[in-house]
């Protein structure tokens, strides 16, 4: 790993400790400024799962992007700066949430996913189950304005940051809708799968962080828009691919899982991702048909997952989404570089060696 990239790494793991503690604190605070009906166990039950599960973490990226994006412009502290890092996150939370009600996920994050809790917990109510988990994701929404409002900023930033957030949360509901729509395509075509990760992800998780941060630290992201959206989204298509691979491949025997989703996942939930794309598009015969047979059976084995990842080697659909991610990866760094006219070089730098992190990760 050369030495940019790891510079790259050490600062992001200080903005996700920094983040983390100041994550604790909101959280702490949070019934002092939340108005709890008393005496309900279920609103402080809800806060309580939302705490766990917000606090569980994840790589934090939107976070780190945000910060980075303010040393674009300026190595000083600004205001407004840690307010919207909490809301991004907590935008995050009612997405997951949400996530996991449509994909009946059990498991997130190395624990039990929001929607699951609640099933345990009222086993014999499923309407009851779901009614709760839905409205903690509502909850984690609107405390997510809340905190962007209650910023300690002037009201002309505050007004902005929160112009950027509605935009991109409804951007990332029509992502949500275009992600279930893939999946009733036979064989969607690659520009669909990009616009999908555009919207339900790119957006949200790296270009409202970038304009956000660069809002924050007083510069006008509007004339750069173009460029901030041609770099998230080239990120977010190479993330989106590596996130794919590793569901139908797994992770290599000695690199690390990143707490990635379990091997097969897609492929039982019927998902259409980048890489079952590619892996229908190169299969015919029993082959196609075994695949056929799997996608969208929830109790597909492992020992056909395996076939099917064996299928998959064999027609050399792994080292043709390695590639993929490569030239994803580079395409991103080389647009980042053409931002050093415009902003600091070593900032720059961070996001320049960013996205070459994710084909380290796949090495």
């Amino acid at each position: 790993m050369d030495a940019d990239v790891t510079a790259a790494l050490e600062r992001a793991a200080l903005h996700r400790t920094r983040f983390d503690s100041r994550f604790e604190q909101y959280f702490d605070g949070l019934a002092g400024r939340f108005d709890v009906p008393v005496p309900s166990r279920y609103v402080p039950r809800c806060l309580e799962l939302l705490r766990e599960f917000s606090m569980r973490g994840g790589k934090r990226l939107r976070v780190v992007l945000l910060y980075e994006a303010a040393r674009l412009a300026t190595t000083d502290e600004v205001p407004g700066l840690a307010e919207a890092a909490l809301s991004i996150e907590l935008l995050q939370t009612h997405g997951l949430v949400h996530d996991d009600i449509i994909d009946d996920a059990p498991l997130r994050r190395g624990g039990p996913s929001t929607y699951y809790a609640y099933r345990r917990e009222f086993p014999d109510h499923d309407a009851t189950a779901l009614g709760l988990a839905i409205l903690a994701g509502d909850l984690a929404a609107f405390l997510s304005t809340q905190v962007l409002l209650e910023a300690e900023a002037p009201a002309e930033l505050r007004q902005a940051l929160l112009a950027v957030h509605t935009r991109t949360a409804a951007e990332t509901v029509a992502g949500q809708l275009v992600d279930l729509e893939r999946d009733a395509h036979a064989l969607p075509d690659e520009e669909f799968l990009h616009t999908v990760t555009d919207f339900k992800s790119a957006r949200y998780s790296i270009l409202a962080p970038l304009t956000m941060g660069l809002l924050a630290a007083g510069e006008d992201p509007a004339p750069h828009r173009a460029r901030l959206h041609r770099y998230a989204r080239l990120v977010g298509i190479g993330e989106q691919m590596r996130d794919d691979f590793l569901d139908l491949f797994g992770p290599s025997d000695d690199g690390p899982a990143d707490g990635a989703k379990s091997t097969g996942a897609d492929i039982r939930s019927g998902r259409r991702t980048y890489a079952v794309r590619a892996l229908l598009a190169a299969v015919t015969g029993p082959e196609a048909a075994l695949v056929e047979a799997a996608l969208g059976d929830p109790g597909c084995s492992d020992d056909t997952l395996g076939r099917i990842a064996e299928i998959a080697r064999g027609a050399g659909v792994d080292r043709r989404l390695k590639a993929e991610i490569r030239r994803y990866a580079q395409e991103a760094s080389a647009e980042a570089a053409s931002w050093e006219p415009y902003w600091r070089a070593e900032a720059v730098g961070f996001f320049r060696s960013l996205p070459l992190w994710n084909v380290h990760r796949m090495s």
